[in-house]
This record gives C-alpha cells, sequence and structure tokens, in this order.
C-alpha cells in the first residue's frame, strides 16, 4: 500500500497519513464538542510556521534533488509539500471566516487544518530519516 506510488520507500509517509488522519478527527470531534477552540493567534502560529517550512522546503528543494535519488526522499517531500500547503490554505480559510464554536463546518475545517499541519510535521521527520538513513 503505497499512497504516493512508490513500492518502496513509503513506508514511512503511510504512517504520517494515518496518524494525520487520527489527529485530524480527534481535533474537529474535540472542536464539535467545544472542548477545545481555536484562537487568531493559534493560527497566526501555524500559517507562519508552514510558510516558513516552505520556505525552507524551496530553499533545500535543490539540494534535495541533487543528494538523493531516492523515491524515498521524493515521497517525503511530496507529503511535506501536501502538508504545507494545506495548513496554509486552512489556516487563512479559518482566519477569514469566524465559526461558532459547535458549528460543524468549523470542526470539519479545523480538523482539516489539524490534519494538514501534523502531516507537515510528520512528513518532516520522514524527510529527515530518509536523508539520513539514505534511499532505502
Amino acid at each position: 500500500m503505497a499512497i504516493f506510488g512508490c513500492e518502496r520507500g513509503g513506508n514511512c509517509v503511510n504512517a504520517a497519513v494515518i496518524v494525520s488522519v487520527i489527529v485530524g478527527i480527534v481535533t474537529a470531534l474535540l472542536r464539535i464538542t467545544a472542548t477545545i477552540t481555536v484562537t487568531p493567534a493559534f493560527l497566526w502560529a501555524v500559517l507562519g510556521v508552514a510558510v516558513v517550512y516552505l520556505a525552507v522546503t524551496l530553499a533545500t528543494a535543490p539540494w534535495l534533488r541533487s543528494v538523493s535519488n531516492g523515491c524515498g526522499v521524493r515521497v517525503a517531500l511530496s507529503a511535506l509539500l501536501i502538508g504545507i500547503l494545506g495548513t496554509i490554505l486552512l489556516s487563512i480559510v479559518l482566519l477569514a471566516i469566524t465559526f461558532v464554536a459547535t458549528s460543524v463546518v468549523g470542526a470539519i475545517i479545523t480538523g482539516l487544518l489539524a490534519l494538514f499541519f501534523s502531516l507537515t510535521i510528520t512528513a518532516t521527520a520522514c524527510l529527515v530519516k530518509r536523508i539520513v538513513n539514505g534511499n532505502d
């Protein structure tokens, strides 16, 4: 089961996606029950982290391409970029629109934000693991 099209080397990213989905579902459930709230300060912080991640990823992309030809690095980098772009998009949406604490749509978008942000963090760990351990 290779989500991103790589038969070998995608296990870490598959695990990252599964963990991120679980984090997103738990966050959405906590938001719909009004156990947690999402403040603008948190959204600005998540947006800032994602923008910094994007800048660092774009700055190091040529180096990553020259260092590795392996499928594992490409898969981890793809997952990282998906997580970063999803985090940026959804944090901007949540900053632009105010939702009620028990809104279903707000809970879904918050869950998706948590999913993409945790995918960013876990895909970074997979990318570092692939770079350190080599292509396999």
